[in-house]
């Protein structure tokens, strides 16, 4: 009798525990069973440009790796802060993800009035996937061909020498703003509703130069359209071996880089994060990917959350002095 019980009791804990294991597989949000449904991922820009196919060529191998889809979902308003703000409201069970350029997490919050989230407590930070350089650029028939001589043309016409860029508060007018503050200049600030319509002026010579991404103005460049003078970054551009950094040419504390980030809601528990975060990195360092990213100027970087976290809070810092000092506004 006493050997019969012993055996129904062991029998119930078995059972017992082995329901208790299924359900913490089955619970939501786990990283057993992440992901048991599509997870969105909330692009707050326009499709077509290169934070949308930063997020697609990710999406594709990260739900081929997965097994679940995972769907871009484009919701463009207010520079990036729309989008950002319905990823901070959702719920942090790794099913709702945000890619964005710098703009959203470490420029908007310094120049629009207010935003709806926090960008250093609201989100928790996946990874970097890529960063690339601007490029300073002059249109057809402009003489200038160095940084010296464009310094040397803004310094005879204070205020009055043109640069276009894609909007205030985009990567390419704060690369002029840091440019013209490192050289002790003053440009002309020419700001459009997009990348696009500033390249377009560009070529057409209605404004004389402009700090763009490398990978949208490459093309431009390889044909002989647009004059490549100096990059931003701290090394020069693997697609651009011959041009110059700033510093190169003389001006030394000027490197801006664009980038994209991956970020989710605020609180993602530990173990899905670092799912999250091998998966996002592994589509980064597949060679399709890879390539696809290389070929178009963009260099990989695939941080760790940790990595991320440190660099958003730096980023954060260091746009808002020069915002500040710079006086730049949103209108």
């Amino acid at each position: 009798m006493f050997i019969k019980k012993l055996l129904l009791t062991a029998s119930a804990f078995s059972l017992a525990f082995a329901f208790a294991a299924s359900a913490q597989t089955a619970a939501p949000g786990t990283p057993a069973a992440w992901p048991e449904k599509p997870v969105t991922i909330v692009v707050p820009f326009p499709a077509g440009g290169s934070t949308d196919m930063v997020a697609r060529a990710m999406a594709q191998h990260m739900g081929d790796k997965l097994g679940q889809n995972f769907v871009v979902d484009n919701r463009p308003g207010a520079t990036g802060t729309l989008g950002a703000g319905m990823v901070k409201r959702a719920p942090a069970d790794g099913y709702t993800l945000l890619v964005s350029s710098l703009g959203a997490f470490v420029v908007a919050p310094h120049l629009l009035k207010s935003v709806p989230y926090d960008a250093l407590k609201d989100f928790d930070y996946i990874t970097v996937p890529v960063q690339a350089p601007n490029v300073l650029v002059a249109a057809p028939g402009q003489k200038a061909r160095t940084v010296k001589e464009v310094i040397a043309q803004l310094k005879a016409n204070p205020g009055k020498v043109s640069f276009a860029s894609s909007g205030n508060g985009s990567s390419d007018h704060l690369s002029a703003e840091v440019f013209w503050q490192q050289s002790g200049t003053e440009g002309l600030h020419i700001p459009y509703k997009g990348g696009a319509p500033a390249i377009n002026d560009l070529l057409g010579g209605q404004v004389e130069f402009s700090f763009q991404n490398v990978n949208a103005v490459l093309q431009h460049i390889r044909g002989g359209k647009l004059h490549a003078i100096a990059v931003t970054g701290d090394k020069r551009s693997p697609v651009l071996p011959d041009v110059p950094t700033l510093a190169e040419a003389g001006v030394a504390g000027a490197e801006v880089y664009s980038w994209q980030g991956m970020a989710a809601p605020k609180g993602l528990p530990p173990a899905l994060k670092k799912k999250l975060s091998d998966a996002a990195i592994a589509a980064l360092n597949d060679p399709a990917v890879k390539k696809r990213m290389l070929d178009q100027g963009l260099e990989i970087v695939a941080s760790t959350p940790e990595a991320f976290t440190a660099y958003q809070a730096r980023e954060f810092a260091r746009w808002k002095t020069v915002i500040e000092t710079r006086k730049i506004t949103a209108d």
